[in-house]
């Protein structure tokens, strides 16, 4: 009996010990939250890598505002909502600086393309988004895109070509992106896409180079320069880059 009594005791303990730690573990963890609701709050946002737009407007974009708590700081929806109202942010990164501070790295799209429609110039990113809307006359002050149509375009949205050959649209997304990545977006004149068998490009001012849609685009435009540095400065024609293993034809005029 005294044995039975005994065990009875030590269980009781033992129950008494397992919900002690759990008590203690929650007390715990009302007192972190608790912190983290009373103390981190945004006391400073600090912007960077803007050129196009302002630091106040980022910071009003991204509907942040002093006295938000910087731990509880939903980072994707804050890059949604500076994206969304200004379409040249094309990345951002967000960090905090305990206790009180929020960076914000801003990176603007590159300079883009302009493709007219329904007498708007709808300007392209690199990265294929729509980023401004403007009169079919500005369009002079950018590379264009020809031979397609737009589906529904809306700013801030990403294009859709009108086509029944999906490979067009890739083919224009990639290329421009292989463009801007090889840092020679600013020596096209124009890109062409009426021939659904070869896409053409005006390059250099004096080129016009013939590539296949669904190229590795980063690889040709590698070719590319070194065909254009090895002609004439004097000297314009047609490059035929149709081939896939880097063979380039040069037709002069």
């Amino acid at each position: 009996m005294a044995r039975r009594r005994g065990s009875n005791r030590r269980r009781r303990r033992g129950g008494f010990g397992v919900l002690y730690k759990l008590l203690t573990t929650l007390v715990i963890c009302v007192v972190i939250v608790v912190a983290l609701t009373l103390f981190f709050r945004v006391d400073t946002i600090v912007i960077t890598g803007t050129e196009r737009y302002t630091a106040q407007q980022v910071e009003d974009a991204s509907g942040v505002e002093h006295g938000d708590n910087l731990i509880l700081l939903n980072k994707h929806e804050l890059v949604q909502h500076v994206q969304e109202a200004l379409p040249y942010v094309q990345d951002m990164r967000v960090n905090r600086k305990l206790p009180d501070t929020l960076l914000v790295e801003v990176e603007e799209c590159g300079t883009p393309l302009a493709l007219i429609q329904d007498g708007s110039a709808w300007l392209v990113s690199p990265r294929g988004k729509i980023v401004e809307q403007k009169d079919a006359a500005a369009a002079a002050d950018y590379a264009l895109i020809d031979g397609c149509q737009l589906l529904s375009p809306a700013v801030g949205g990403n294009i859709v070509l009108s086509t029944e050959y999906p490979f067009q649209q890739q083919s224009l997304l990639d290329l421009i992106a292989a463009l801007e990545e090889e840092a020679v977006l600013d020596q096209v004149g124009a890109i062409h896409l009426d021939d659904i068998s070869v896409l053409t490009m005006d390059y250099a001012g004096r080129f016009q180079v013939e590539l296949p849609y669904g190229a590795d685009y980063h690889y040709k435009l590698r070719y590319l320069k070194l065909a254009v540095e090895s002609l004439e400065t004097n000297m314009t024609g047609t490059i035929q880059m149709l081939q896939d293993n880097g063979e380039v034809h040069f037709i002069e005029d």
